[in-house]
């Protein structure tokens, strides 16, 4: 038996991968399909929105530890204390660019690369003082940080020739519908009136306006005392509520849908356009992930809406004790950091399933 491994090589599992070394854990082994760029995925994404600057600020990085953030490293490469000024007053958000750059030298310095193995893994079954991965990998610890299940696309125009979604490479044409209205839906409505489009934006609900993708007392300690304290019943309700889309208030969104005019307007329904933008972002749930479906099914977890019910630290109570520990990451882990779908939440659920297995004797 082995005594460590991730499951996912994403940005999450990435995070989860230098905070072991970096808390003095050498034998982690990773599974992923992809087997090497940890920020493929998120880069596609990216490159697809025309996204420049991250939501995140300069906290928002891979590092193990939060101290230096981006805006430090930022400000020693430029010999310029303007992006320390901008953290100080968390308007600080680093270049797209800047943050790839940053995963690519941890990538390289890390020996990254010589952990990896390039499986999916589609079952994890507990066993005595550990978990058996597919028929043969046998862990002591397992992270698991597949990410998110799939792009959702509304079931009514999923079939629509005219439809493509936000996260997939696509060009704009003259006349637009944008469905949705959290980050990317905003990020949209301004590169299609930067092409020049006219821009429907198609809306059930006003999205909210905050920094950051959930309320930043979340980030906080207290914040999560508050959150862990509910029962689950207040809990689920709670989730459903901030996890509505949101984007960033500040006149770098508003003006240029004022100066948009008749250009840009809000609507309800969907209209003739020529093309139908699904800025509607992932599909949500354990369900939509045949992994942790599996998981849950196999050893009658404790679930709660689309939620898997966890522990404050991100590990599932059912299968975590003295001598072994499995634990969620990404958006996965929300049920205990509602922020877990941020690089703040996966280094959360890194340091929390490093202190159980610092915690656990070796077998």
């Amino acid at each position: 038996m082995s005594r460590v491994a991730v499951v996912g090589g994403g940005l999450a599992g990435f995070a989860a991968y230098l905070t072991l070394r970096h808390g003095g854990i050498e034998d982690v082994v990773v599974f992923d399909p992809a087997g090497g760029d940890p920020a493929a995925a998120w880069r596609r994404r990216a490159k697809s929105i025309r996204q420049r600057r991250m939501r995140s600020e300069s906290d928002g990085h891979c590092l193990p530890t939060s101290f230096p953030g981006l805006a430090v490293r930022a400000a020693l490469r430029r010999r310029d204390p303007r992006p320390l000024l901008a953290s100080v007053c968390d308007r600080y958000h680093p270049s797209v660019a800047e943050f790839l750059q940053h995963v690519e030298e941890l990538r390289t310095a890390s020996g990254w690369d010589d952990a990896l193995v390039p499986t999916r893994v589609e079952r994890i079954r507990a066993v005595e003082g550990g978990f058996r991965l597919d028929g043969g990998h046998l862990f002591q610890h397992v992270l698991v940080a597949t990410g998110h299940p799939g792009l959702n696309l509304p079931e009514e125009i999923a079939d629509d020739p005219r439809t493509v979604h936000a996260y997939e490479p696509h060009e704009y044409a003259d006349d637009v519908v944008v469905v949705g209205a959290g980050m990317a839906a905003a990020t949209e409505w301004l590169n299609a009136l930067a092409a020049g489009a006219r821009v429907t934006s198609v809306r059930r609900h006003e999205p909210a306006r905050r920094p950051l993708n959930v309320p930043r007392p979340l980030f906080s300690r207290r914040g999560l005392e508050n959150f862990h304290a509910a029962g689950p019943s207040e809990r689920e309700l709670f989730l459903a509520r901030i996890l509505e889309p949101s984007y960033p208030p500040g006149r770098d969104w508003d003006e240029p849908l004022e100066r948009a005019g008749r250009r840009f307007r809000v609507a309800t329904e969907l209209n003739g356009a020529e093309q139908l933008i699904c800025a509607t972002g992932f599909k949500r749930g354990f369900r939509h992930n045949p992994l942790l479906a599996q998981l849950v099914d196999e050893h009658e977890l404790e679930t709660y809406g689309s939620w898997i019910a966890l522990a404050a630290d991100c590990t599932v109570p059912a299968l975590t004790d003295g001598e072994r520990t499995l634990a969620l990451s990404g958006v996965a882990a929300q049920w205990a950091y509602p922020a877990a779908d941020t690089l703040v939440g996966a280094k959360y659920a890194a340091r929390g399933f490093l202190r159980r297995v610092k915690a656990c004797p070796t077998h």
